[in-house]
């Protein structure tokens, strides 16, 4: 497994488009300014980023998928990371379209 620093531009723009994304939807759901928020939003990407990073080491390790050589892109851990922070806005935001009321 070989771990590539030069990669194709379009990444930035992936990567950026997921947290372009989140901090609008962090800034539509007025979170921005509570900062326990955006620290479970960090741990959460964190969480999330290790858990992914495991599943892909184990998984090439064990034969389950590969990468070709040089089509293992460094930027690919942050893009996942921004994913994830932007995957908490939505899930938050789709939460407060639909407001959990008790069981009668």
């Amino acid at each position: 497994m070989n771990v590539i620093f030069d990669f194709n531009s379009n990444w930035y723009v992936l990567l950026f488009a997921f947290l372009v994304a989140w901090a609008v939807l962090l800034v539509v759901r007025r979170k921005w300014l509570a900062k326990h928020e955006v620290k479970q939003q960090v741990f959460l990407a964190f969480g999330g980023m290790i858990s992914l990073a495991l599943m892909e080491f184990f998984a090439v390790s064990t034969g389950l998928w590969n990468y070709t050589p040089g089509n293992w892109p460094v930027i690919l851990w942050p893009t996942y990371f921004a994913a994830i922070l932007f995957g908490y806005q939505l899930l938050r935001s789709i939460e407060g379209l639909f407001p959990h009321r008790p069981a009668m």
